[in-house]
């Protein structure tokens, strides 16, 4: 259970975007969100699988009633720091959007402090292009997605292009950066 405030969590996150997302390119998308202000950034504080996904589905029906919002990061500081608990809510968050009608409206990309691609070491560099402050799902817009990817030249390289990157620097990078990203205090 995070001590962590609510601000506190949501500068963090702004941080990793910042610092990790945004400067070192991971996501060619998000500079331009990030510029236009069009993230919104919700903490659930809930440790309860329940709470954090009627907090989901909330935040899902916000994103349909404010289009100016391009994406949104669902952060949960409590309740699925394992890896494995975290994987077990992101199935149920994606059996929640099919169940809700949002299956091929929106999509969910997934994020945590000990996110492990599925043939990898715990220790391998490149989990670090999903590893962030806290676990949390972000919330995209299929069909920005989909506009995003048509005007970028072989965006089904930017994986391999991010574990490249990753690998290159080194988990003693990234980790460096979290850690001094969890010393921000407000």
């Amino acid at each position: 259970m995070t001590t962590d405030s609510i601000p506190q969590i949501t500068a963090q996150t702004k941080a990793w975007v910042d610092q990790v997302i945004v400067q070192f390119n991971l996501c060619p998308f998000a500079r331009r969100e990030v510029e236009q202000q069009t993230i919104h950034y919700q903490v659930e504080t809930s440790a309860d699988i329940a709470e954090q996904l009627q907090t989901l589905l909330k935040l899902i029906q916000q994103l349909d009633a404010q289009s100016d919002i391009a994406t949104a990061l669902l952060i949960l500081p409590n309740g699925v720091s394992d890896f494995d608990d975290y994987l077990d809510l992101v199935d149920y968050a994606e059996r929640l959007l099919e169940l809700e009608g949002y299956d091929g409206v929106y999509q969910l990309a997934t994020f945590h402090p000990e996110y492990q691609f599925a043939d990898s070491d715990a220790d391998d560099a490149a989990n670090y292009t999903n590893r962030a402050p806290y676990p949390m799902l972000h919330v995209l817009r299929e069909d920005s997605v989909a506009n995003a990817l048509a005007s970028y030249t072989k965006p089904e390289r930017i994986p391999e292009r991010n574990i490249d990157f990753a690998r290159q620097k080194g988990s003693d990078f990234f980790a460096k950066i979290l850690e001094d990203i969890a010393n921000i205090k407000n």
